[in-house]
């Protein structure tokens, strides 16, 4: 049974899409924060759901559940805005962020691109956050992202999920196309939000939910099918890629989407790791195809125009 969603008190959640990650802004006592901040093309309009939101009162905060792109992107946008402002993220890739590195950080592997940011503190698993008015529980949810966290705010029962789990899925399980196996870690992180029983999920993409139970064996149903056959996940990996890349151009002919997966590598390892029978120019049409079957593209002349 669904039931309508209940936020504790100060919480709004900005409903962004699938090129920016939703952002989760908070204010109460302790002060003003934002979880995530979309991806970096969408910044100005970031700032100005902030702005409005927020009537001429600072950002005193900004977490970030993990460091991908569509996550973190309007970070260095916010912090120009806000020069007090200070910035929490998760410890693992923390060097990386310091020295940045935009090879280790995904950037440059995936084809995307992330204005380069500060940080302040960590959100280290195992502690608590103030947000808002409310205490919010970190809790370290490897899979999709191996460093990437969980809030759980108990009094409402409430779960900024990231992209461990959204209504109907859950993100690409990225260090599965590094070749490090972590199928295992998406279904020990969705056994932790099990055992937190949430009443509402704030997911990363997508609209908020409360038919926990319902995503949840989703998402299992989906992750056994991923774990019989890894080809399929990686198909899927490929296809979400592209469409991000499609999301942030609009338009592109097949020459221009080439080139890019050339450059990306982490497209080049899928292509050599699961289909490398099929030369790079037929295996990317045959991608952009299966985004047109599917509704997520058409064709115009010679681009591929996402839909």
């Amino acid at each position: 049974m669904t039931t309508k969603p209940q936020l504790p008190p100060g919480i709004t959640v900005f409903e962004r899409g699938w090129l920016s990650a939703n952002n989760i802004l908070c204010v109460g006592e302790s002060g003003t924060a934002l979880v995530d901040s979309g991806y970096h093309i969408h910044s100005p309009q970031t700032l100005t759901l902030v702005e409005q939101s927020l009537k001429g009162r600072p950002l005193d905060k900004l977490l970030n559940t993990h460091l991908h792109s569509d996550h973190c992107g309007g970070n260095a946008a916010l912090q120009r805005c806000y020069p007090a402002l200070r910035t929490f993220i998760p410890p693992g890739h923390a060097r990386f962020v310091k020295d940045w590195d935009p090879l280790t950080l995904t950037y440059t592997p995936t084809g995307q691109f992330c204005p380069q940011f500060l940080f302040d503190d960590l959100l280290e698993p195992d502690t608590e956050v103030v947000l808002g008015s409310q205490k919010w529980q970190i809790h370290a949810a490897p899979g999709h992202d191996t460093h990437s966290i969980l809030l759980y705010e108990p009094q409402f029962g409430t779960l900024i999920s990231a992209d461990s789990l959204w209504e109907r899925g859950f993100g690409v399980v990225f260090p599965e196309l590094e070749g490090f196996s972590a199928f295992d870690e998406v279904a020990s992180t969705l056994d932790l939000i099990e055992r937190l029983a949430p009443l509402t999920i704030i997911p990363g993409h997508g609209k908020v939910f409360t038919n926990v139970s319902d995503s949840l064996t989703i998402a299992r149903r989906r992750l056994e099918g991923f774990v019989q056959s890894p080809e399929r996940h990686a198909l899927h990996a490929a296809k979400a890629l592209m469409k991000f890349k499609l999301l942030e151009v609009q338009r592109a002919n097949l020459s221009e989407l080439l080139d890019w997966l050339n450059n990306a590598d982490y497209l080049g390892t899928l292509h050599g790791n699961y289909f490398p029978d099929i030369p790079r120019p037929q295996w990317l049409e045959k991608l952009a195809k299966d985004l047109v079957r599917s509704g997520a593209a058409v064709f115009e002349h010679d681009y591929l125009v996402n839909a």
